[in-house]
């Protein structure tokens, strides 16, 4: 299975919506009334009558702790365990036989099961093992490697398919409660309880940034990869791609994708077997206030314009790539191109950045507006976007 560096790729999530404060003093007062720690100079002595928790506190954590074990009761027969077998050559050994494992849930009542890229890329066989048991071989669907997403499909009566509820996740918010039921290291529907820890997060995966993730500190590990994500109410806000951790196990910093991509690309896999990716078809330079400096640019930051494929997007609406070559202290800088300073009034200051709003908000065939400084003069640029040729 494909890692990133300095990612373990796991994955499933839910989230439980609401404020931790309130539940938080519960568990604090429990101890607390558990627990007592001795005045100074006084010897330890233990109580015959623990102090009661107040009835308001005890019966918010248990509200709390039925929320969690009615998502558990109603989320996880929607949660699917996946095995994959992929061969290997050896030029000793021969043919290696490798197995991996992961999770995915059910998208509807077809038979479609959504989980993470990494889990099922390059199996030669794949197996979905449902809740109640049933065991079937899968096809693959359609894949995004970018996005971490894939689809299969498994032939089995439609009765037995219980297909998630899709929430937003534009409505989160840090510190709510989450829930993660998945396999990891193959232990099926496995729940633990964590809280979103930072959303809008960028993933520097090995190939490309991955933008705008969740991230949790609910325990996620290896086998967890391509569960979902879900709320209070049980809908679906995202699904757990990737963990940051020197051991290979969770240190509690787990990562999400949100389920706003997924409802953008998981259609488009079903009907096409594949995402159309928007695409600009130019090359920048991040320019950097030292850059700025040395070369007399008039912004400190911006997107250096380097190259313009002929007949992509940008070369149809005027993009002007580098004119000259220098070769610098910076490495080969190419100068003469048009700076873009912002898209659709979002300032750039980083190549991802334009990635991921390209990614994230806009589809082939919609216009983005380019603020561009060229020869010294802003202007305006509108584009209208293509589908990233493949490679």
């Amino acid at each position: 299975m494909r890692r990133g560096i300095g990612f373990v790729l796991a994955g499933l999530l839910l989230v439980i919506g609401g404020c931790a404060a309130t539940t938080v003093g519960a568990l604090l007062w429990a101890q607390s009334a558990l627990i007592r720690l001795p005045q100074s100079g006084s010897p330890a002595t233990p109580s015959s009558t623990p102090t009661p928790i107040p009835p308001r506190i005890l019966s918010e954590a248990r509200a709390l702790e039925a929320a969690f074990i009615s998502v558990y009761q109603r989320v996880s027969p929607s949660v699917v365990h996946i095995t994959t077998r992929a061969t290997a050559f050896d030029l000793f050994r021969g043919p290696i036989y490798q197995e991996g494992t992961g999770s995915g849930f059910v998208w509807d009542t077809e038979g479609h099961i959504v989980t993470n890229n990494h889990v099922v890329e390059s199996a030669d066989q794949i197996e979905v093992i449902l809740a109640d048991g049933t065991t079937a071989s899968a096809t693959l669907v359609g894949a995004d490697a970018y996005n971490d997403l894939a689809v299969l499909r498994v032939r089995v009566p439609p009765e037995k398919f219980i297909p998630v509820t899709l929430g937003d996740s534009s409505q989160l918010q840090v510190g709510q409660w989450v829930i993660a039921i998945g396999n990891p290291f193959g232990l099926d529907r496995t729940m633990t309880v964590g809280v979103i820890s930072a959303l809008g997060r960028t993933l520097e995966l090995s190939d490309r940034p991955l933008g705008e993730v969740i991230q949790t500190d609910a325990a996620i590990n290896p086998g967890n990869s391509g569960g979902p994500l879900l709320d209070l109410d049980g809908r679906v806000i995202g699904i757990n791609t990737a963990i940051r951790s020197p051991s290979g196990g969770s240190i509690g910093i787990g990562f999400a994708i949100p389920v706003n991509t997924i409802k953008r690309v998981v259609p488009e896999l079903i009907a096409r077997g594949r995402y159309p990716h928007p695409w600009l078809g130019a090359s920048f330079f991040e320019i950097t206030p030292a850059f700025a400096q040395a070369f007399r640019l008039p912004i400190d930051h911006g997107l250096l314009t380097v190259q313009v494929a002929p007949g992509s997007p940008a070369d149809q609406a005027g993009l002007r790539g580098a004119t000259q070559r220098v070769r610098t202290r910076f490495g080969d800088v190419f100068l003469g191109g048009d700076i873009i300073t912002a898209m659709d009034d979002r300032p750039l200051r980083r190549v991802d950045e334009l990635v991921i709003y390209l990614e994230n908000y806009k589809r082939v065939g919609e216009t983005v507006t380019l603020s561009i400084i060229r020869d010294g003069r802003p202007i305006t640029l509108q584009v209208t976007l293509g589908e990233r040729p493949p490679g």
